[in-house]
């Protein structure tokens, strides 16, 4: 059935192929060419339920007409067994319809996908255009010398000249010390004179003046008598 040139694809076949005069017809879009898919797909399934109501129709027939009529029953069988082979063909074009479509739509995400690729490659491009490796170094070099520049400017003003520079620290530190000597006097006239304990009006009487009792007097003597006649 096919042609010299190894024979046209199931689809063009189904889907008219070229038109007369030899002239190509316009190729349909991916999206297109899978719509179209679908409804054969829809025809041929609607055409099986068909075709199995039939093959149920003639497999009643020849059932009932088996003891009665078997001519009749004969003719149903042979009616449902034609049925049975369209059947069978539906199927197979079902199937090879599905892969087909399942073949066109993996191709259409890879044609998408080649696209988004093939897009950003080409403005990563015109991007490189405006830009080559001595430019880049360039203006690395001028950023990192214009970084340093900021630094030494943000020293220089946190660095003030003039101020602070003409002053003796060990003058300063005198006038420190003569400030709070400042200070403790008024904190000292703030609190007022202090008030001593008074002084005691009589002495006190030396232990060695204590005059001992009489008693204890004649005691000690008779003591250092006995010390002598001891001796």
């Amino acid at each position: 059935m096919g042609d010299s040139k190894g024979g046209k694809s199931f689809v063009s076949r189904m889907f008219g192929g070229t038109k007369s005069g030899g002239q190509q017809k316009k190729a349909n879009t991916p999206q297109e060419a899978i719509q179209q898919l679908r409804d054969v797909e829809d025809v041929l399934t609607k055409k099986v339920e068909f075709l199995e109501g039939k093959i149920n129709e003639e497999t009643e027939k020849a059932r009932r007409d088996a003891r009665t009529n078997k001519r009749n029953a004969l003719m149903a069988l042979k009616r449902k067994k034609r049925l049975e082979k369209q059947l069978q063909q539906i199927d197979g074009t079902l199937t090879t319809l599905e892969y087909q479509r399942e073949a066109l739509q993996n191709a259409s995400m890879n044609g998408q996908a080649f696209n988004a690729l093939q897009t950003a490659t080409n403005a990563l491009k015109n991007v490189h255009k405006e830009l080559n490796i001595e430019s880049v170094q360039d203006i690395m070099d001028d950023l990192a010398e214009q970084h340093e520049l900021s630094t030494e400017i943000a020293s220089a003003i946190s660095n003030p000249i003039g101020f602070g520079t003409e002053y003796d620290d060990r003058e300063l530190e005198d006038e420190l010390a003569a400030l709070e000597q400042e200070s403790l006097a008024k904190e000292m006239q703030q609190i007022g004179p202090i008030e001593l304990p008074s002084v005691p009006t009589h002495l006190p009487i030396p232990a060695n003046s204590y005059k001992q009792p009489a008693s204890k007097a004649k005691n000690n003597s008779d003591l250092e008598e006995l010390e002598k006649w001891a001796s």
